[in-house]
């Protein structure tokens, strides 16, 4: 989406950095647009107003020059509140691209399900705006690549929403891993269980009838037509039981999960990953896997991704016997094991290799969390932690690995290209083909 009817605020820093040496530069809608707007206030939009786009405005509203000027949803029952909450400030919209033209806008938080964050992000980079995206980045390898692309030309402040990398407990364990008190690491496994076999969602609720004020066309966009169910709009977690609006459980849980060894081990991109698993157990109105088993190569360790929706046993994490949600992180080093997850770890050595061994000092700062570290460093100019280079590791790997499962074979990759190498069909199915009139962004691969 070309934009050239107003001057941006990604282009006036541009031309004034010279003038600008050393100096945190937020332009704001007074300088753009002419408007009255404070100059010490950063406008912003949301698009996507259900659960968790509600929770990235609240956390951002937080912030003592946040102002939300424009918010957008295709479901007039989920943007009525906010732009009612808001009125003193906020215009509704229903079309994202109109509001990505409103005047003054300095930021904007993207929340929608996935199948539209691609479209979306570039789209907000080309007019300039920093963007807080939802995870899962995207849904495709060659969006990955577009949308981390999209945000280095255009030199956007981006944040991509994984809040467990703001807390304190992954911190801790990036000090611990890179301490050395593991020795060497050769494998990390990471995995995922719940149990909502067999029956998952539910049956027989496809239908022709959505609610009034719902503009379903424009809800399913560039995704594969077909018909609304009443589960799928619920909220977040119903989406991945749909493989068309979420590419399935793995791209919506593993960007949490696989974040940490990522982080602490500073891993660039795979050279092979391998997936095996299918839809096996759960029969519902949904149509992604129920078990997901992958094998990322890296040049000196592998790490392993284990998804299960027909089992909740949780290893070392298993705490109780009831069924629930469970997930875990093992670093296998010569030394001995870090077992952790969202909050807990326990240490288990190889003998005696371990003993005397300090914890390590804090090192890393505290973050405000991820909505407000976006925030202020809209204000500085410095990218914040998730930005899209960092995540583009996190994010890309994980959609080669639903590929290999789609295609059912490893996925040889050339990690300084950034590019498949080896298989002409992987290379063209890792750029999806979009319904209608929206296309994908070539531009940005």
């Amino acid at each position: 989406m070309e934009n050239n009817t107003h001057y941006t605020r990604r282009k006036f820093v541009k031309a004034t950095a010279a003038a600008a040496v050393g100096a945190p530069l937020v332009l704001k809608s007074s300088v753009i647009h002419g408007n009255p707007a404070p100059s010490d206030k950063i406008n912003l939009g949301i698009i996507g107003c259900g659960g968790l786009g509600k929770a990235n405005l609240k956390a951002c509203m937080s912030h003592k020059d946040a102002v939300l000027v424009a918010a957008c949803d295709v479901w007039k029952e989920r943007l009525d509140p906010i732009v009612e909450k808001y009125k003193g400030t906020c215009t509704g919209y229903s079309d994202f691209r109109e509001l990505l033209q409103h005047k003054g806008l300095d930021a904007v938080i993207i929340a929608t399900p996935a199948h539209w964050h691609a479209i979306q992000a570039v789209a907000a980079c080309e007019v300039g705006v920093d963007i807080y995206l939802q995870k899962p980045m995207t849904m495709h390898f060659g969006e990955s690549l577009a949308v981390r692309n999209a945000f280095r030309k255009h030199n956007i402040i981006g944040q991509i929403g994984t809040q467990i990398h703001a807390g304190e407990h992954y911190r801790r364990m990036v000090e611990l891993v890179r301490s050395g008190n593991l020795g060497d690491i050769g494998t990390v496994r990471t995995f995922f269980v719940m149990n909502e076999a067999p029956n998952g969602i539910g049956k027989g609720n496809n239908t022709n009838n959505f609610p009034k004020g719902l503009d379903w066309e424009n809800w399913v966009g560039p995704a594969r037509m077909q018909p609304f169910n009443p589960n799928l709009v619920i909220d977040a977690f119903y989406h991945g039981f749909w493989d068309d609006f979420s590419g399935g459980w793995t791209p919506g849980m593993a960007p949490h999960i696989t974040d940490l060894p990522i982080w602490a081990l500073n891993l660039g991109l795979p050279t092979e990953v391998s997936a095996v698993g299918g839809r096996y157990i759960i029969d519902d109105d949904g149509d992604t896997y129920d078990s997901h088993e992958v094998l990322f190569r890296y040049p000196n360790l592998t790490m392993t991704w284990m998804l299960s929706l027909s089992n909740s046993y949780g290893f070392d994490f298993l705490r109780e016997q009831k069924s629930q949600r469970r997930l875990g992180i093992y670093f296998h080093g010569v030394n001995g094991t870090l077992q952790t997850d969202y909050g807990e770890h326990t240490i288990r050595p190889e003998g005696d290799r371990m003993n005397g061994m300090q914890t390590p000092p804090k090192s890393i700062p505290a973050s405000r969390g991820q909505e407000l570290e976006w925030m202020d460093c809209i204000k500085s100019r410095k990218q914040p932690s998730c930005n899209p280079d960092y995540h583009f590791k996190v994010d890309a790997p994980i959609q080669l690995s639903t590929l290999s499962l789609k295609l059912g074979r490893s996925i040889q990759f050339d990690s300084e290209k950034e590019a498949i190498i080896g298989d002409k069909e992987a290379a063209i199915m890792a750029i999806p083909e979009y319904r209608g009139s929206w296309k994908f962004p070539k531009e940005y691969l």
